[in-house]
């Protein structure tokens, strides 16, 4: 089942994305692609290359951002955003700095972004909740979790100790007494 919101052009793009994504894992990076598309013409496309270049801000939002070279500021803001895993805090500030109205994102189980900065600054937000994008991200994690860590700016061990944080808080929810 597809998201309501979701157009024809929307889904092309998410797959384009999803296609990038799957190449960053070709090249033994991380698994995660974007488009920039206005009106449902790409303008740019990339993929996480961290790892392949050794670059900590080649996320593959800002590779897609690099790869639509210079804009005039109108295209932008006409602008969708596809990725395959919610934005981080760096795309985020680009996708608010652009003023890109739109972003689609393929699933945010994996990975949770700032999304609600980016709905209080009048950017649509819609995820699309991929099977796909979930599983190619979920199987990375569990192959490569140091790499996902590094990715994410979070020590293995912080990531383990969030996981039982959250799982003792979800065990301890008490009835609401009237």
């Amino acid at each position: 089942m597809t998201h309501p919101e979701l157009t024809r052009a929307d889904l092309r793009c998410l797959a384009e994305a999803l296609a990038e994504a799957r190449r960053g894992l070709a090249e033994g990076g991380i698994p995660i692609g974007s488009v920039l598309a206005v009106g449902g013409r790409i303008l740019g496309r990339g993929h996480n290359r961290r790892v392949q270049e050794g670059n900590p801000i080649l996320h593959g939002e800002m590779a897609a951002l690099q790869d639509a070279g210079r804009q005039p500021a109108r295209a932008y803001r006409r602008a969708t955003l596809y990725t395959t895993l919610s934005p981080c805090d760096m795309c985020t500030g680009a996708i608010l700095l652009y003023r890109i109205p739109r972003v689609v994102i393929a699933e945010r189980r994996t990975f949770r972004g700032p999304e609600a900065l980016l709905r209080r600054r009048g950017v649509q937000v819609v995820v699309a909740d991929l099977p796909e994008a979930v599983a190619l991200l979920r199987e990375f994690v569990a192959a490569h979790p140091g790499l996902w860590c590094e990715d994410i700016g979070e020590t293995a061990a912080a990531r383990r100790k969030g996981r039982r944080a959250r799982a003792t808080v979800a065990t301890r929810r008490r009835p609401v007494r009237s």
